[in-house]
């Protein structure tokens, strides 16, 4: 939903970063969210004053009190306000930012600010003034760009900042470390349409990155309670809304906004920048944690209705470290994570996740194992098998989603064959117009077991009875 203008602005913004020596995309990205959370701090802070202003109720501001300089004198901290700093000459804002503004949010408690929980080990490494002048510089003019679509488009604001950064993020296309890389958006909007999350649903992602499908989820549950003049259809063949005008009873923005999503990670820059996206996104107060969910340390069970997940695929995990709750005889990351995901859920409790193919059809013990507690423990509803080219230019690797639901009782296994996904499956992923996720989401909706049993179709049901004969081989 972004104009050239913007989006040319966001590329300038990349450019100004690799030219000015940092190259990492992921650097840069953590290095922008810091800015943007100094910018969002001074404008959340003007919009209380002027809340507790209009009524007549006490105001006390983020930016009050002082602070110490490194030569050791007090200061007022209205001076670390981004409007403040903004205006400074260029050596001066770059050592006023790194030595005072930065330390600052890195120690902030007060008015909920979920971010600066995770910025104990975050680093501010702008190297030269005149990238960090830029790079104010253009934020302030994507903010007003930003502000006038908002006036022209009759967008919220929230829509729009949120799709900056969703824009800003698409520019990440070197895979990290640990086979960690970010879906993409229109496979997490086919994932979440077909799990169907509900409002009053508790959701979690627990290897969450930057929160794709935590966002996903909100914007499904906010399109199921938008009126239909509001909504539009997206370029991936999926119907949107995200005005929420059938959200009456503010109770029930705030159970969305603060109770309903929740996620970990082991990485804290994803931590970051996945909470930065929540929060660019209208999403309060997200439930986003440092923490490695296979690990001895992860207490919670039974506690979602809603499990999403991509979780990584090339890791192991050091054996002596793995939660003795966890069944599978294995240190496979992938095979570990949906033995987690299952003991995530309560009963009752519906789950998409993708996995390398191998999950489908691998050898080993802890392979079978894994197979025969989703169709013996689970009802296992479908397997959808993606296009081979869905992660590039990331990964090429071959993968399939499971949806499963805990309990209950496995008598027919829905399959679809996905061909396309709308973009060209080489490394370029440009859009084309062969997408089948339409497709798998009506088929979905209208499965029948007694009707679709034709092999040759795109989707078709198998009989338990032929996996359990074929030794729980999917």
């Amino acid at each position: 939903m972004l104009t050239a203008a913007i989006r040319s602005k966001v590329d300038a913004l990349w450019d100004r970063f690799w030219s000015g020596g940092i190259a990492n995309p992921l650097t840069a990205i953590e290095q922008i969210s810091y800015l943007l959370f100094m910018r969002r701090l001074d404008a959340l802070d003007e919009k209380r004053r002027g809340d507790a202003e209009f009524l007549k109720q006490e105001f006390r501001s983020l930016f009050g009190g002082t602070y110490t300089t490194r030569a050791g004198k007090k200061r007022p901290c209205q001076e670390l306000r981004w409007s403040k700093f903004r205006h400074l000459p260029a050596e001066e804002m770059l050592e006023h930012v790194r030595d005072n503004v930065f330390p600052f949010i890195k120690t902030l408690e007060d008015g909920g600010q979920v971010f600066t929980r995770y910025m104990q080990d975050a680093v501010f490494i702008i190297p030269k003034a005149s990238l960090l002048v830029e790079a104010v510089g253009i934020m302030d003019d994507l903010y007003a760009e930003l502000e006038r679509e908002r006036q022209d488009a009759g967008q919220s604001f929230q829509d729009v900042q949120g799709d900056l950064y969703e824009y800003l993020l698409s520019e990440i296309s070197t895979a990290g470390k640990n086979g960690q890389f970010r879906t993409p958006r229109h496979i997490i909007q086919l994932i979440v349409t077909l799990v169907d999350p509900k409002l009053g649903e508790d959701v979690c992602d627990p290897a969450c990155g930057t929160g794709g499908f935590l966002l996903g989820a909100y914007q499904h549950i906010l399109t199921q309670h938008t009126s239909a003049e509001h909504r539009f259809m997206g370029e991936d063949g999926i119907e949107r809304g995200l005005v929420g005008d059938r959200l009456t009873d503010p109770r029930q923005w705030e159970a969305l906004k603060e109770r309903t999503f929740h996620g970990s990670d082991f990485d804290t820059t994803m931590v970051r920048i996945g909470l930065m996206n929540l929060l660019l996104h209208g999403i309060d107060r997200p439930n986003l944690g440092y923490m490695d969910t296979l690990s001895k340390r992860y207490e919670e069970r039974e506690r979602y209705d809603v499990v999403l997940a991509n979780p990584p695929f090339k890791g192991s995990i050091d054996k002596g470290d793995i939660h003795e709750e966890l069944r599978l005889k294995t240190t496979k990351t992938e095979l570990l994570f949906v033995n987690r995901i299952i003991n995530l859920l309560r009963v009752g409790g519906r789950a998409g996740v993708i996995v390398p193919d191998g999950v489908l059809f691998g050898s080993s013990n802890a392979h079978r194992d894994l197979r025969k507690i989703l169709v013996d423990e689970c009802e296992l509803q479908g397997i959808v098998k993606l296009p081979a080219g869905v992660f590039k230019p990331y990964a090429g690797v071959s993968t399939a989603v499971l949806l499963f639901a805990k309990g209950g009782k496995t008598e027919h296994v829905w399959y679809y064959d996905m061909q396309a996904d709308g973009w060209s499956l080489d490394d370029k992923r440009e859009k084309v117009a062969e997408n089948d996720i339409p497709d798998a989401i009506a088929r979905w909706k209208a499965r029948d077991p007694t009707k679709d049993t034709d092999r040759t179709a795109r989707g078709f049901f198998v009989p338990v009875g032929e996996i359990r004969e074929n030794k729980y081989d999917l």
